[in-house]
């Protein structure tokens, strides 16, 4: 089995732009701009988010983020390429940033994922994420779907 590494990067890293790029390239076919909520990666950098670039064989095969929030952590830019899925990256991914959640001080995560992604809300429930209502100035769209997790 390849190894799977995961380097931190502010987000304008040139393998975190190619992730983000074909990140937003598979939501703009899926969601309208109106309900598509990710942070651009300038925005990622400006809110400090702890990013991060999963390789495997030196090559980027996915990202994330996690934002620190009043009274909580937020997951952001969650992306694994369509080469790489199935192998387990996406939940490496989520429990690295969970785990730098808990040594923020976090004991909440949360997210917003869209409705018509399921796989990511599998991914959500089997990681233990549960789904709740809006949050941080998110509302109802009919699109979006919203999930915690309590960490310890």
């Amino acid at each position: 089995m390849t190894a799977i590494e995961l380097r931190r990067d502010d987000g304008l890293g040139s393998d975190a732009l190619a992730m983000i790029a074909q990140s937003e390239e598979e939501l703009a076919a899926i969601y309208p701009a109106e309900v598509r909520f990710a942070f651009s990666p300038q925005e990622l950098t400006e809110a400090g988010v702890a990013f991060l670039v999963a390789y495997r064989d030196e090559m980027p095969v996915g990202c994330g983020g996690v934002a620190s929030c009043d009274g909580f952590a937020e997951l952001k830019r969650i992306f694994v390429t369509r080469s790489a899925r199935g192998s387990g990256i996406a939940g490496r991914i989520v429990e690295e940033l969970e785990a730098i959640a808990v040594s923020a001080g976090h004991h909440v995560l949360r997210l917003e994922t869209g409705g018509d992604s399921p796989d990511a809300i599998r991914l959500y429930e089997r990681l233990g994420y549960t789904r709740r209502g809006p949050f941080a100035g998110y509302v109802e769209n009919g699109s979006s779907v919203f999930m915690e997790k309590r960490l310890t």
